[in-house]
Parts: structure tokens; sequence; C-alpha cells
């Protein structure tokens, strides 16, 4: 019998395009107005946003991981829960809880905080490992189970996950499995002199959240997921991805190299940041400016790369630079 192969999608139109543009343009300049001085960040959150992914902001404590979260949060018409992880956290506080209703002689499933289209965690490795895997099904399967019942999550969903660094008191590693389901990794880092004066004047006395209105809803952010899955990646792009996660499995300096979770999300990010530029088609460009905060997070040195006193974003240069480039057609 022969198998009929699927034709690959139309790439979006231009009007596609210029309507994706319009709304992140908008979406990014009420975010800029609450995040001083930071738009790779920002672009970094839509771009995440757009592919379907998850976000993990790792800095520490006061400049501003949780305010991004809440800011995209409100930017969108969408449901948002927020979770503030802390040791005592159970896992039914996540995902829910099936509970006996003596009115109707049954079990009734009462949503936990994970059933929300952004779900905001904030200092999500201050709880226990066993709180945390409870978020693993939902980020991979966008789903949860619980008592033998599985219940699906909204679309579209996204969790914004805000992390103090785990040399900080009170903090647990995350396990290597949910950092691999976060899509990609951005460090806010301190703002600029001019960035901290002009947020001492606007936020001063007033909370920035007060003024943010959402530009567009569920079915926008749906509209736009489905236009980023329709930008074209040419077989040599797709070749190129593999190899740059290849790459990292071969470097002595690494332990724990990209997984093929990592690379199907660079490729997906990559398509999101084309879409961004209003192009129909991923560039080997895209893919090397989403490389570090895609892959950093992922991957673990070895004892090697801890001799040289090696950091993971110098290990993926280094490789970027090695990684032979495919050539324009």
């Amino acid at each position: 019998m022969t198998q009929t192969i699927p034709a690959p999608p139309v790439p979006p139109g231009p009007g596609e395009l210029d309507r994706l543009a319009e709304i992140t343009g908008r979406l990014a300049t009420t975010i800029n107005t609450v995040i001083e001085g930071k738009p790779e960040v920002v672009r970094t959150a839509i771009t995440v946003l757009l592919a379907e992914g998850h976000l993990l902001v790792e800095d520490v404590p006061g400049v501003g991981k949780t305010m991004l979260a809440k800011t995209l949060a409100r930017s969108l018409d969408c449901t948002m829960r927020r979770i503030q992880f802390t040791p005592d956290l159970l896992p039914s506080d996540i995902t829910g809880v099936s509970i006996f209703n003596p009115d109707h002689r049954a079990f009734e499933f009462r949503a936990g905080a994970v059933f929300a289209n952004v779900v905001v965690g904030d200092e999500i490795n201050r709880a226990s490992p066993k709180a945390q895997s409870a978020l693993l099904e939902a980020m991979e399967e966008r789903q949860v189970t619980v008592d033998g019942e599985t219940y699906a999550l909204p679309e579209p969903f996204i969790i914004m996950a805000t992390q103090n660094p785990i040399e900080m008191e009170g903090t647990y590693p995350l396990p290597e499995a949910q950092r691999d389901r976060f899509m990609a990794r951005v460090s806010v880092g301190y703002p600029s002199r001019e960035s901290e004066v002009a947020m001492l004047e606007n936020h001063g006395a007033v909370s920035p959240l007060d003024d943010v209105r959402a530009v567009t809803d569920a079915d926008g952010v749906r509209s736009m997921i489905t236009t980023v899955r329709r930008v074209y990646a040419a077989p040599a792009v797709r070749q190129y991805v593999v190899d740059l996660a290849e790459a990292t499995r071969r470097d002595p300096a690494i332990r724990l190299g990209a997984s093929p979770r990592a690379a199907l999300h660079l490729l997906r990010a990559a398509r999101a940041r084309a879409a961004l530029a209003g192009r129909d088609h991923v560039l080997p460009d895209d893919v090397q400016a989403l490389v570090h905060p895609v892959l950093a997070h992922r991957i673990l040195l070895s004892g090697e790369g801890h001799i040289e006193q090696l950091t993971p974003a110098a290990v993926l240069s280094r490789l970027v630079s090695t990684v032979r480039v495919p050539a324009p057609r």
C-alpha cells in the first residue's frame, strides 16, 4: 500500500504577517513601558509565546522577573493564574483535586491553578522537587491527570516561571527533565542608569501594571500561533538545527547535551522569530540568535569543562562558530 505524504503547509501571506507584526508591536510597546530598557528580553518572551513554549526567567530578586511575567499576562485578554511556589506547596494545589460531593454522591474535580492560559509561577525553585514535578505533564502534554482522569488545559497555554539563582537561600535546583521543558531561559539583569532613573520617575508613585491594557485575546494569540506554524523552514535549516544539537552531545566540555526536544524548541522559536521579522521563512540567523536562550539552561558541563572554567554560554558560542552554516541558495 502506498503511503501518502502530506503536503507541506502553505507559508503565511503578507497580510497575515502584517497583522502579526501589528499585534506583537503593540504588545512589545505595552510591556516595554513597564520593563524599562530590556527590549531583547521582551522580544524573547513574545517569541516563546508565539512558539507555544514556556519561559524561565532567572535572576536575583528585585530586577523585575515577576513584573515581566505579570505584564505579559495582563497584556493578553486571557485567563491568568499566579502560583507562589513555597516549600509547603502540594502538587494538588497546582493540578487540582477530586473532592467527594455528598449531594451528588460522586467525586468532582476541582481544577488547580494550572488551568489558565497564562500561568505565572513565582520563584519556582523554592518549592520541593515533588511539587515542581506536578508541572511536567502540563508543560509537555498540555493536560493533567488526577485520579486516573485526564483533563485538557486551555489553549493557548504558557507557563512563565521565575527563579532565583540556586546559590541563594531556600532554593532547590530544577531537575533536568523540567529545565528541558522550558523553551527558553532569560535573565533580566540590572537596568541601565538611564532606565533606572526613568523607572523611579514613572513608577515611583503608582504601580506600572495599573495602566496596562490588553492588546489581544486568546483567539488572537491562537491565530498568530497558527501563522507561526506555517513559516517555512528549509531542509538545510532543519539540518543546521540538528547539527548544532549534535555538536553539544559530542563536545568533551559538555556532560549533558541538547535533547531532541531542545532541537524541536529551537526550530519552533526560530519560526516565531522569523515571523516577528516579517518573513515567511527561517534563516540560519534566526537559529543562531536563539541558541543561547534555548540551549544554555539545558546543557551540563563535564569535569573538563569545569576545570577549564567554562560557562555554557562560552561553549555554545564556540560551537556556533564551528558548525557549518548552510549556504544561501
